[in-house]
């Protein structure tokens, strides 16, 4: 696991690099999910704020995105800022020319009052940030690294559901090792007591050694199960991903996996709860049934998405110190 020389939010997000959710407490999330909800409420009211009114930020992708990139610019506009949106550099920019990361960030920190990095290459965002001098810098994924706003919408979907982040049962299914999303929900619920994750995985795709000892050592209580059949009945959520074809080093080791846990219509009545709520990140490939959608405890294509909205916004807004 990456070790991100990370500042802590410590009740105070103005000016804060947001690269990892070990940065933040449990008195740091309360206060973002309080802001979170009156920024729901801005954006249901559909009514204009000018909270971001004069501000600028950068969206600077190196990898593909859809939901995080275009829920960040929905986010900015929502409060009235204004975006510089860049995806792709490598092909279309200065980039292509040889321009190195930091140089990139040095000139859009030029331009703009923050900006929201995905990279490929784990610890990117960390560089990032060692590279700006004036403006904070927001992980939107790096590599196999963490994914943050995506472990903070996830925790608030729950959240909102639950009531609660404490004496929670989970299961995460699919591309363990790889997934950014599901390593950086897990170290939010590590900040809370008495958490239980299934892990539902290929052999081969299971968390490291290193990272499953890390998370023991932080208080969260793992359980690595390979079957179907071993997927607690009840728990509070189920968190699918996707195999993720582009971290394989070969087409061959991809096919050996692919498809291995495909959640069915049938696999949610034997095992998940009424009050189970069906999880995934995105974008769904092939692992979740397209019948499964209609079932009102799929939140995925629901209220999951429209909150990573407004977390983003919340964020936004609390590092350029408007609230």
């Amino acid at each position: 696991m990456i070790n991100n020389p990370v500042t802590k939010i410590k009740g105070t997000y103005k000016n804060k690099d947001i690269i990892s959710l070990d940065q933040f407490s449990l008195h740091d999330l309360k206060i973002l999910f309080k802001h979170t909800a009156t920024m729901k409420k801005i954006a249901a009211n559909a009514k204009p704020s000018g909270l971001l009114k004069g501000n600028i930020v950068t969206l600077l992708f190196y990898e593909p995105s859809s939901r995080t990139f275009g829920s960040f610019s929905a986010a900015v506009k929502q409060l009235g800022g204004q975006t510089i949106e860049i995806q792709d550099p490598q092909h279309f920019s200065s980039v292509a020319k040889g321009e190195t990361l930091e140089d990139t960030i040095k000139v859009f920190e030029a331009y703009s009052d923050a900006i929201v990095l995905r990279h490929p290459v784990i610890g990117t965002a960390t560089t990032a940030a060692n590279a700006a001098s004036f403006v904070p810098i927001i992980n939107a994924g790096d590599g196999i690294g963490e994914h943050p706003t995506q472990g903070l919408l996830d925790l608030y979907t729950i959240y909102e559901k639950h009531k609660r982040l404490d004496n929670l049962v989970g299961v995460a299914a699919g591309d363990i090792i790889n997934g950014r999303t599901i390593r950086s929900a897990m170290l939010g619920l590590s900040l809370y007591k008495n958490n239980t994750i299934y892990l539902l995985s290929p052999n081969e795709l299971r968390l490291s050694r290193e990272d499953f000892k890390d998370f023991q050592k932080r208080g969260l209580k793992l359980i690595e199960i390979s079957q179907e059949k071993d997927i607690p009945k009840n728990a509070d959520f189920w968190y699918w991903t996707r195999i993720q074809k582009e971290r394989f080093s070969s087409i061959a080791a991809y096919n050996k996996v692919k498809g291995t846990f495909i959640l069915t219509e049938k696999l949610v009545k034997q095992f998940a709860g009424r009050n189970t709520i069906i999880m995934h990140p995105l974008p769904r490939i092939d692992e979740i049934e397209k019948n499964v959608d209609s079932d009102m405890r799929a939140v995925y294509l629901r209220t999951q998405i429209r909150n990573g909205m407004y977390i983003r916004m919340a964020l936004i807004a609390l590092i350029l110190g408007k609230i």
